[in-house]
């Protein structure tokens, strides 16, 4: 734009837009693409992410309260996100147990649920799992009307509905129409985007506001029967038509205002509006119902959400549990790739861990060292595959899993669900019964088949470092994903880490030979803990003497002189690990709460 002379730095989506949507009353949002439809409907919302907002929303004569309105309104989107794991009946359950309010039993909950199956007519799929859009589950329409469904179960008396016949066949959206309808007859109020509708899918309307390109309004109030009311207006128009027999209004309506008509009858269609006696007649709607009417009070609520933190929370984990329960994918090929890398690992470092002792071999008068540094250095070298191995991989599956829950998570956090922080922590504990699970499996066979030292204390120190390292890599995966826009970027820096981390963590490069502007690294990195921590509870106390001609000494002092490693720092590190756990967890925790890379 400036390269052009335009000294504008903003581009104006909306211009004067004013209107009045009323009770009872189904109202189309219409223009061509570009109109401005959806940036209208987001502003209305408070969807919005970007951008200036100015003007006045008025509720009944109150100033919008964007907390409050969330509380009283549903936002029907046009791409269908949901929880492809759940079923139909679980869906309209979690969004009616967080957004009803709490004075409401859970039998009453469950027949509202039962009533707005039945209004959408998805009853008979109850027990049908969502799935992914296209490949698995419920169809195109199916799904939109859940869409519609989950945000009925709120009980909102306003509803937004974009595009919700887009991408169906005239059957399809004959049916989610019938479920339109069905739901302003309920005495709601309901204002749908809709692009190019059939004849009798615009006869279902009762209203209509028109924008054209820039965001102006050139036609807004009642259609009539058979859109007589909005035929007649134009007609009076110099210059416009008849429309012809039969013709749908809808088409005929965007082809005669589109901007090639308005150069044919050189005349602008929103100074037309602005000059008739229809946009007098909402603007003297808009004057007399922006007064409260006399008595009453602005609609209020005690708190923003419709349940507490703890509610939140715990149907958060159902929900969660559910999700994962039903992912075999994750779940179940995580635990079995466990079993089978500790089998993998087990066997390449058999028996190695009995290697620690020096035995001294004397033939043809020289001498083999066996079993001393080299036996050691492979004790070490399992130590590290173990916890490196499976660290890399849980924090690389967790990630689609995440990436998909987040933008159910932006649709859910919008609709004023639940708080961040309680989608947050359901997150993260659901993943501690199956890393305590891969902890135990992995824990169990690798300890065994490297054959450790066989005492309770170090067996039990294993499977705590592994049980942290495993969390600490899961929780990082989560972590990756909250602070990059996609699953794509999350996989690209994790891998940039996942390198610093393995050659500086202290085995491949000991810390001694570790470069001094390099050593700070050492001191972050979290592979370098469970290191510190893993050898030193495995190898910090044995006093075995190793006799070469390039060490002499105990394997105790082996592993402080050559890598660096105090013997007595086991306990330190079980508290860093500790740390890195929950500063991951913590930043995944601030990013779900203040990120948001859903631009609207």
């Amino acid at each position: 734009m400036s390269a052009q002379g335009i000294p504008e730095t903003r581009l104006q989506l909306l211009s004067n837009v004013s209107g009045v949507f009323t009770p009872g009353v189904l109202t189309a949002l219409v223009g061509s693409s570009g109109a401005g439809k959806t940036t209208l409907m987001d502003v209305l919302s408070g969807r919005k992410t970007g951008g200036y907002i100015e003007g006045d929303i008025k509720i009944s004569g109150y100033p919008k309260v964007q907390e409050t309105f969330a509380r009283i309104s549903g936002y029907v989107e046009q791409n269908d996100i949901h929880s492809p794991q759940v079923t139909v009946e679980e869906s309209l359950w979690f969004s009616s147990s967080l957004r009803l309010p709490k004075e409401i039993s859970k039998d009453q909950k469950v027949e509202f649920v039962e009533e707005v199956m039945r209004l959408v007519e998805l009853d008979t799929l109850r027990n049908a799992i969502v799935g992914l859009p296209g490949s698995s589950g419920l169809s195109t329409e199916q799904r939109k009307r859940l869409t519609i469904a989950v945000e009925l179960v709120a009980n909102p008396s306003i509803i937004f509905m974009d595009e919700p016949t887009s991408g169906l066949d005239a059957r399809a959206a004959a049916i989610v129409m019938r479920t339109v309808r069905n739901t302003v007859d309920t005495g709601r109020t309901v204002v749908c985007t809709i692009h190019q509708p059939s004849i009798d899918i615009f006869e279902a309307f009762d209203e209509l506001l028109l924008l054209k390109r820039g965001g102006r309004v050139i036609y807004g109030g009642k259609l009539g029967v058979r859109s007589q009311i909005l035929i007649d207006y134009f007609q009076r128009i110099d210059g416009i038509p008849s429309i012809p027999d039969g013709y749908n209004p809808a088409t005929w309506m965007l082809e005669i205002t589109n901007p090639v008509a308005e150069q044919r009858i050189g005349r602008d269609f929103a100074d037309i509006y602005t000059n008739s006696a229809e946009y007098r007649e909402v603007e003297g709607s808009i004057t007399r119902l922006s007064v409260p009417p006399p008595g009453s009070q602005p609609l209020k609520f005690p708190s923003v959400y419709s349940q507490d933190q703890l509610s939140q929370f715990l149907i958060c984990l159902k929900k969660q549990n559910l999700v994962y329960w039903r992912s075999p994918r994750y779940n179940l090929v995580r635990l079995v790739f466990t079993t089978v890398c500790a089998l993998l690992l087990g066997s390449v470092y058999w028996d190695v861990g009995n290697k620690r002792q020096v035995l001294i071999l004397v033939t043809l008068c020289f001498c083999l060292y066996r079993d001393t540094t080299k036996g050691l250095f492979m004790v070490m070298g399992a130590l590290y595959s173990a916890c490196l191995f499976l660290g890399i991989n849980n924090a690389s599956s967790v990630q689609p899993i995440v990436s998909i829950e987040r933008t159910v998570f932006y649709r859910e956090k919008a609709a004023g669900l639940y708080a961040p922080t309680s989608y947050a922590a359901a997150q993260g504990l659901v993943e501690l019964p199956y890393i305590v699970a891969q902890t135990i499996l992995f824990g169990v066979i690798t300890y065994f088949m490297i054959n450790f030292e066989r005492t309770a204390s170090k067996f039990f120190l294993y499977l705590v470092i592994m049980f942290l390292t495993f969390t600490y890599f899961t929780f990082y995966g989560l972590m990756a994903v909250g602070l990059t826009p996609s699953q794509h970027m999350a996989a690209v820096v994790s891998s940039a880490f996942y390198s610093f981390w393995n050659l500086l963590s202290g085995f491949l490069i000991p810390k001694p030979r570790i470069p001094g502007w390099w050593i700070w690294f050492y001191y972050i990195c979290p592979v370098a803990w469970t290191l510190k921590g893993i050898i030193s509870s495995q190898l910090g106390d044995v006093e075995t003497m190793i006799v070469e001609p390039a060490f002499k000494g105990t394997v105790k002092e082996y592993v402080s002189t050559v890598f660096g490693i105090d013997p007595d720092v086991t306990g330190p590190a079980v508290a860093v690990l500790i740390g890195f756990c929950i500063l991951f967890f913590g930043v995944f925790a601030f990013s779900v709460k203040f990120l948001n890379f859903q631009k609207r």
